[in-house]
This record gives structure tokens, sequence and C-alpha cells, in this order.
């Protein structure tokens, strides 16, 4: 369980904020639209690319943030490409800054205004606070466990019942065969399908603020996943993986997985997927998680 020790006072919560637009405002915004040939490098191909913004925001940010919080450390997606022995900080006994710099390279690079910075803090494995910023959006999230989620200082809640569900899915070039057969299967479930931004964190965002019912994720990386899972938590929604456990941010999850408006659609949508999920393991998991459901990446 959470205790006083995992509490995020607003003192930290308004440092965080202020110290994410300080270092978004000098290292991504001015390079938006203006990045050079030599600004931009492939990593695993085409569709994964990171910029001079990426790499100088995360830098910033590594600097800045254990300063907020003595002893903490910093698990960023440029430093764990470089080394991914960090990932293991995640299980670890220090506070952990997870940070994507820029959530949305690929929308960034090509001028489009649907990527935004992550962070978020991470205790025992399970986050703690978060923050989404979308600068050219004008929107900034946060949330604090147990505190609740916020967009620009307004409660956010995630949608009620409504049908058609309206689920979220990823950018179509990152699809399998095997992917693209769960998602027909959503589909065949008179399930609305929506391709989204090539942010999760403003998927994460669309379900936090109940225009999304849904997300649905193929991988796991955990700086694109924690500071949402948080952030849709507070809003009174859920994540769920086939093993009918919630997402875990250290690793080692089923996928694909879910993030809903609330469990009992996290459950609808992750059998329609239908990959390895019955109710045997939703009950199992359920029953061996029932004093972290609210907690482990936001099942409620």
């Amino acid at each position: 369980m959470a205790n006083d020790a995992d509490a995020v006072d607003d003192a930290l919560l308004a440092a965080v904020q202020e110290t994410v637009r300080d270092v978004v405002a000098a290292e991504v915004v001015p390079r938006w639209r203006q990045l050079t040939a030599a600004d931009v490098v492939e990593k695993h191909g085409p569709h994964d690319l990171v910029t001079t913004a990426d790499r100088r925001a995360e830098e910033a940010l590594t600097e800045r943030l254990p300063a907020l919080l003595p002893g903490s450390v910093v698990v960023g997606e440029e430093a764990v490409a470089a080394d991914p022995s960090r990932l293991e900080l995640l299980r670890g006994d220090a506070p952990v800054w997870v940070v994507d710099p820029v959530d949305g390279t690929s929308a960034f690079v090509r001028g489009d205004k649907g990527f935004s910075t992550l962070v978020s803090l991470v205790r025992g494995g399970l986050p703690v606070a978060s923050w989404t910023y979308a600068p050219l959006l004008g929107l900034f999230a946060t949330a604090g466990r147990g505190r609740g989620a916020y967009l620009d200082g307004e409660r956010l809640r995630t949608a009620g019942a409504r049908e058609p569900l309206r689920i979220w899915i990823s950018n179509p070039v990152f699809r399998d065969e095997e992917e693209r057969a769960a998602l027909e299967r959503l589909e065949a479930a008179g399930v609305e399908t929506v391709p989204c931004t090539t942010s999760a964190g403003l998927g994460y965002l669309e379900v936090a603020r109940g225009i999304a019912d849904g997300v649905a994720f193929f991988w796991e990386a955990p700086w694109d996943h924690s500071a949402g899972l948080l952030l849709v938590s507070e809003a009174g929604g859920a994540s769920l993986t086939p093993t009918g456990e919630p997402f875990r941010v250290a690793g080692g999850n089923r996928l694909p997985f879910t993030v809903a408006r609330d469990e009992a659609t996290a459950r609808r949508v992750v059998r329609t997927l239908g990959v390895g999920f019955t109710e045997d393991s939703a009950d199992a998991g359920n029953a061996g998680n029932s004093a972290d459901a609210g907690r482990e990446g936001g099942a409620r």
C-alpha cells in the first residue's frame, strides 16, 4: 500500500510542473518546425526517431529533477536506448523519475502539434505523481496518487457508460499481423477504433478527459505509459493485461493491454482483443492483486 512516505506534496507537484515548462520552453518548442537534417536520427528505422530536442530536453530534466528530490534517479527514453540496464532502476529502492522528453517524436518531426513531454515519479514500481505537457496544444495535466487528476487545474473524470465504445489505437505503421487481427476483432464487436496521435501520453489524456473510452496498446516502454497510467487511474479508469492484472511499469507484462474508462470496460476490451485473456485469468489476477488493484497501473 502507498504510505505517507510515498505522498507527493503540492510544493513538489508545482516545482516539477515549473521545471517541465521551463525545459520544454528552452529545448523543445524553439526546435519545432526548425529541425535540420542533422537534428534527426533514426534509432531502429524510419518510424523510430530521436531529435536534438529529445536529447537536450532529457539531459536538462535529468539534471534538474533529482535536485528536487534528493536520492532520486532518472530513467529516460534516450538514456535507456544508450544503456538498457538503466531499466533495472525501476526495480530498485530509490525514487525514479521516468522521462519521455518528446513523446510523439514522429509528429514533432512532421511539424504536427500532437506531441507531449511526459514525466512521472515512481516509487516501488508504482507511479505516485505524473505530469503530461502538450505545449502547442496548451494542455498540462497532472496527477498525484490519491490526490486526483487535473487538466490546467480542473478535475478530470473518465467517461460514463455509452455506446458504441470509442477506443483509440496506435499508429498503423507499427502493427504486425497479430495486432491487426486483434484490432479487427474489436471492430467486428462493434467497437469504434480511432487512429490516435503517435503520442501515447495524449491517448491517455483523451481517456482521462472522457473523450475516449479507452486505448489499446501493444508495447510496454515505461516512459510511454507511466505518467498516463496514473492520470487515468486518478480520473477513475483502469488498466488491464491479458493475465487479468493491471499493467506493471517495471515490465514483464503480457500484451496487448488496455487502459479504459473503468474496470468493466477494460475487461471488455482485453477480452475482445482475444490474446490469451480468459475469465479465469482475470479472476486469478484480481484475487492475487486485490491489495494492489487500485495502485498497480490504476485498476479500480
